[in-house]
């Protein structure tokens, strides 16, 4: 199975922070892999931006150097790189102040699609979107794309979509989260709505529960002043995990069309419950051989903040009443994996008996790694003596269903900044969903500062505090267990 590759419309993509470290790992080497796929057309241009001092040879250099570490491959040893670095140019930019704009701005060329990356804080946003106005960078075909941490509460959301909002339309503007451009998440949408299969099941008649795990096996790092201020709360569940629970819950829109996908995600935010204190459960995670916990990762002794964080979700809508959600996410866990589990309920009424047990169907999305879908059905158990059932996989990973094509799948940043390029918003957040979203996770935030509530320490290389289990355990119910 070979993937068809469709070329976009020539543009000039300028990329501001183009030095900075998600430039590096992922917006640079992603267009180079796109531009060796024959994707990205050859009077194409692509700007890098910052405050550092660099001449166009000298960032090259830095994209070049980049593009080995993360993102090589053969077409680094043949002339394939030195083409896609023709095609590289640089201005050296003050975000708030007036250097480098007029330079920047002769470069720019109207008569292309003008896409513009915000790859810098939340803080820079409105002073860029002024300058490229005041500068006469943007018309109404331009494009801007800004990065999370969209905001830290809902005050913050509304004054960031309000600065975005006096330059550019709504539709302008692209609000990436990297986990809506993976392979498995939109598949999400396909298996859901493209097969009579799962459909007609997909309600609380027929699911019991549904899990949401996106586990890591790193701590903070370098990142504990950032983390600090935001935890496990404000940097996974209100985005990465609220996408996912959305993309899972909502109901089929009318066509696979931007607003009536992004509507349908808006609905089912609206229609989450408040989250009840013993239905959630925070954590941080202790030290472990040869490294240290998460207060000292972060520099305070005394830090509230969460590490990892699972809850219990109710959805108020005919689909999902009596249907619980069950997310986690936490670093330092025993294994790097993101994996969605729809559990089906049992058959009303076994004609096997007792000694047969009890069997459900599962079906497990992995989101990361070896991306793909698993589904347990049940059969005969082989050999005589009686009926002895038991659940087996129908497994279906894309390193085993595509082989070597599996290589050439875009990962999720190439895919997103294409659809930025071809004006495709569907897998961008809208600044309504923004906003709901932080609606529903605002006052969780504000009640575990009112409570004065101390998370839990864990073990590091764990499945997360014992308090977690137990939580789902009253229901009935346990984890799926975190794996690669």
């Amino acid at each position: 199975m070979v993937s068809r590759v469709i070329p976009v419309d020539p543009f000039d993509l300028i990329i501001f922070g183009a030095t900075g470290d998600l430039a590096r790992r992922k917006i640079l080497p992603g267009l180079f892999r796109r531009f060796c796929a024959g994707q990205i057309p050859p009077e194409s241009q692509i700007i890098g931006a910052a405050r550092s001092d660099h001449d166009a040879q000298e960032f090259r250099v830095v994209v070049a150097e980049a593009i080995r570490e993360f993102g090589g491959g053969k077409a680094c040893e043949d002339g394939t790189l030195d083409e896609f670095l023709q095609r590289i140019d640089y201005v050296t930019v003050d975000a708030r102040g007036d250097t480098g704009w007029r330079e920047l701005a002769g470069k720019v060329r109207k008569k292309l699609i003008n896409a513009f990356y915000f790859s810098v804080g939340p803080g820079l946003f409105g002073d860029l979107a002024e300058r490229l106005q005041r500068f006469d960078m943007a018309d109404d075909d331009s494009r801007i794309v800004v990065e999370k941490p969209f905001g830290r509460d809902l005050a913050t959301a509304k004054a960031l979509n309000a600065s975005l909002a006096k330059h550019f339309d709504e539709t302008q503007i692209y609000r990436i989260d990297h986990y809506l451009g993976k392979e498995t998440v939109q598949n999400l949408m396909a298996v859901r709505f493209g097969n009579m299969l799962f459909e007609p099941l997909w309600n609380s008649q027929y699911i019991d529960h549904i899990q949401i795990s996106v586990a890591e096996t790193v701590g903070v790092g370098g990142r504990g002043g950032y983390y600090d201020k935001s935890g496990a709360m404000r940097d996974m569940v209100q985005n990465h995990l609220m996408q996912l629970l959305c993309l899972i819950a909502m109901e089929p829109p009318a066509k696979f069309d931007p607003d009536a996908v992004r509507d349908e995600k808006l609905k089912v935010i609206r229609a989450l419950d408040p989250v009840e204190p013993h239905h959630m459960v925070r954590g941080q995670y202790g030290p472990s051989e040869g490294d240290d916990d998460f207060r000292t990762h972060v520099g305070d002794p005394a830090s509230k903040t969460e590490s990892f964080v699972a809850m219990k979700l109710a959805i108020s809508n005919w689909r999902w009443a009596g249907t619980p959600f069950y997310l986690r996410t936490g670093k330092r866990l025993k294994a790097r994996t993101s994996e969605i589990t729809v559990v089906f309920k049992d058959a009303p009424h076994s004609i096997f008996g007792a000694e047969a047990g009890r069997h459900n169907n599962e079906l497990r999305i992995r989101l990361q790694p070896n991306e793909g879908m698993t589904l347990d059905v049940t059969i005969k158990e082989p050999g005589q003596g009686g009926m002895r059932l038991v659940d087996v996989p129908l497994d279906m990973s894309f390193a085993e269903a595509l082989g070597p094509d599996v290589a050439e799948v875009p990962d999720a940043y190439e895919r997103l900044i294409m659809d930025v390029i071809r004006g495709n918003q569907t897998l961008f957040m809208r600044g309504d969903e923004v906003e709901a979203a932080w609606a529903w996770t605002d006052p969780i935030i504000e009640g575990w500062q009112a409570r004065g509530e101390v998370p839990k320490t864990y073990d590091s290389g764990s499945d997360g505090p014992t308090d977690a289990m137990a939580m789902i355990a009253r229901d009935g119910r346990i984890w799926r267990e975190i794996k690669l």
